[in-house]
């Protein structure tokens, strides 16, 4: 196992200090309630926005109502011709933010380039699974809809997404095939949540992991799903019948990830099926490093591997 940087040590400690696992119901309503903005240090830690691109919110529908959504688009493009990429928050489903995003999105805008979309769903445990994946299909039907008046061809759809958002990635493909929704053309799963039972070995191996522990992992999944059943496929996209059909996917994972294995065993049953798939394993690095991208050396390389399998996929 590669050894972690150094500054990716420090970092753990800290973020350890502020484990959700450790958070009461009034701390974890302050830390949903934080905003992580730019400025010069949160751009050191989290990155800045990806220079040319332009940033407007706005909203999608949800499945209860609208949700916020952040739009990015790269400048110099004939408006109609970029594909849509639409994109879910990591987070545990329980924190996270459309700022959180903007260094990935707005990256993907530029590099693919792409209109991309940002969805900021309802979070648990103030609403419970279904409602982040709910959100997250009427969100993807409606901006698929919507395409041509947000300036991206209907035709050329992806969805992206990290950790819970990777999860929710995953799922709103299992969703839109089984609801013949949007036709999706590729889905980036980036170090995903794919099986809520926590049947994966890493999890015990990479208990003491930096950012992302054992505990916090049961943590996420307890306030996401609340004793619902963990193996219904819209939760668990692992324990989906059937993944034939579904969109060709890239999926990374972290060395010193306690879910490592959750991506690795979801590539292995996309591949069975006959999906096409790309599996990366990014050595040395913790979960969420492309959140990370002052901290992880391996996320441009990351973010360069996620634009060339989005594109390839895209221009078939």
């Amino acid at each position: 196992m590669a050894r972690l940087d150094l500054r990716v040590r420090l970092a753990g400690r800290a973020f350890g200090a502020v484990s959700v696992a450790r958070m009461d119901d009034a701390r974890l309503r302050r830390a949903q309630q934080q905003r992580i903005g730019h400025n010069r240090l949160t751009d050191l830690l989290f990155g800045p926005v990806a220079a040319g691109v332009e940033l407007t919110d706005g909203t999608a529908a949800g499945a209860d109502g609208d949700v916020p959504v952040r739009v990015y688009r790269p400048g110099g493009h004939t408006r109609g011709a970029l594909p849509l990429v639409v994109n879910f928050h990591g987070g545990g489903w329980t924190i996270g933010s459309l700022d959180s995003a903007d260094w990935l999105c707005s990256n993907v805008a530029v590099a693919l380039p792409a209109v991309v979309i940002s969805v900021d769903y309802r979070l648990a445990p103030q609403h419970r699974w279904p409602a982040a994946a709910e959100d997250g299909y009427a969100a993807l039907v409606d901006l698929a809809e919507r395409a041509a008046e947000l300036g991206a061809a209907p035709g050329r759809v992806a969805v992206m997404g990290d950790s819970a958002g990777g999860n929710l990635a995953a799922v709103v493909s299992l969703m839109s095939r089984d609801r013949s929704g949007p036709a999706i053309g590729f889905q980036g799963l980036l170090y995903p949540a794919t099986d809520l039972t926590l049947g994966s070995p890493s999890i015990a191996r990479n208990a003491s992991a930096p950012i992302l522990t054992r505990d916090d992992v049961h943590a996420f999944r307890d306030h996401y799903l609340g004793g619902q059943d963990p193996t219904d496929p819209y939760a668990s996209p692992l324990h989906a019948a059937d993944h034939r059909s579904l969109p060709p996917a890239l999926v990374q994972v972290a060395e010193h990830d306690p879910i490592r294995d959750d991506g690795l065993r979801y590539a292995e049953q996309l591949r069975a099926a006959g999906v096409p798939v790309r599996t990366t394993e990014y050595v040395g690095m913790p979960h969420g490093y492309l959140s990370f991208p002052g901290l992880c050396r391996s996320a441009p390389q990351a973010l360069a591997e996620l634009v060339a399998e989005m594109r390839a996929a895209l221009d078939r």
